[in-house]
């Protein structure tokens, strides 16, 4: 008798955890089906023909309500992705900041670091040589996505 009540309480356990906390993977639903088969099987077999009727009886109806519970509306939303994303990325190649822009270092560049052109803050890179933070560059131009400045 316990083993049946194990083998049923389980098998909506592991059913419950598929449809509400893992959905899709369907192994754990597959075993919770299991299990739940197993115990109406063992009710019929160990306890007789009334004893198994309500066992799946009782089955069925829990099934059904952890599925119902688990597959609502409200329930799914929180596993779906319901925004859309807007954002985009800029795109270095379209110069915004075109050659012969000039711009004031914040961090010192060594090679790269990041210059304010205007009211953007942007990454640039120098050809190697170094310069401090706070001075005046200069954009040589767009290569490989980075921007390259030298020290005017």
């Amino acid at each position: 008798m316990l083993t049946i009540a194990l083998l049923l309480l389980f098998g909506l356990l592991f059913l419950a955890a598929e449809v509400i906390f893992i959905p899709g993977t369907t192994v754990v639903g597959f075993v919770g089906f299991a299990l739940l088969a197993w115990g109406v099987w063992l009710s019929y077999y160990d306890l007789g023909t009334p004893a198994g009727h309500y066992a799946l009886a009782g089955v069925g109806a829990l099934a059904g309500m952890v599925l119902y519970l688990g597959l609502r509306p409200k329930n799914l939303a929180r596993a779906a992705l319901l925004e859309v994303n807007e954002g985009s990325v800029r795109d270095v190649r379209r110069a915004d900041v075109p050659a012969g822009t000039v711009g004031q270092t914040l961090s010192a560049l060594r090679p790269a670091g990041t210059v304010l052109f205007g009211q953007e803050r942007r990454e640039a890179v120098t050809r190697g040589e170094f310069v401090e933070a706070g001075r005046t560059v200069r954009v040589l131009g767009i290569e490989q996505n980075r921007i390259v400045v030298e020290g005017a």
